[in-house]
């Protein structure tokens, strides 16, 4: 009794972790539209690009909070819809999604895999943003998402000084 239930957790634990390995989005993907590459003193055509909402994949499984304590919300495609590189460091960074007012969400990760930003609604919009500070320099991945499943919607995404 006591191989068989060895076996059994060993089996259990690989599919756990293949299970796992499955459902986390693989965070070092190219982007599903428009890259941005941002030195200081951009310009607003640098710092704009375009896409829509599409998928149904949580974005709690990139994770449910930001590192202020925001919920991380809606639902996207598994791989970031836009990769940001920023050259430099910035002081202060506004990242806005303009969909008409659709409900929208926004979750930025990185530099590094523990630095995560989300964004939900802005004042009366229901379109997302973020506006922080301390931005690093390095490579950022973003997701657009929308509040229900499977939304889609066209967005301007943009980035200011």
């Amino acid at each position: 009794m006591g191989v068989r239930f060895q076996r059994l957790n060993r089996w259990s634990s690989l599919l756990l972790g293949l299970v796992a390995i499955a459902s986390t989005p693989a965070l070092a993907q190219t982007a599903n539209f428009d890259s941005l590459s941002l030195s200081p003193g951009f310009t607003s055509n640098e710092g704009t690009v375009s896409g829509y909402t599409q998928g149904s994949f949580s974005l709690t499984a990139i994770s449910d909070r930001d590192n202020t304590g925001s919920l991380c919300l809606g639902y996207a495609a598994s791989t970031p819809d836009h990769v940001m590189t920023l050259e430099q460091d910035f002081s202060r960074l506004r990242v806005e999604v303009n969909s008409g007012g659709n409900d929208t969400t926004l979750i930025i990760v990185g530099p590094n895999n523990r630095t995560v930003r989300c964004g939900d609604d802005t004042g009366s919009n229901k379109d997302a943003s973020i506006e922080d500070t301390n931005w690093r320099a390095g490579t950022y991945r973003i997701w657009v998402g929308s509040f229900d499943a499977g939304s889609r919607y066209n967005y301007t995404l943009s980035v200011e000084e």
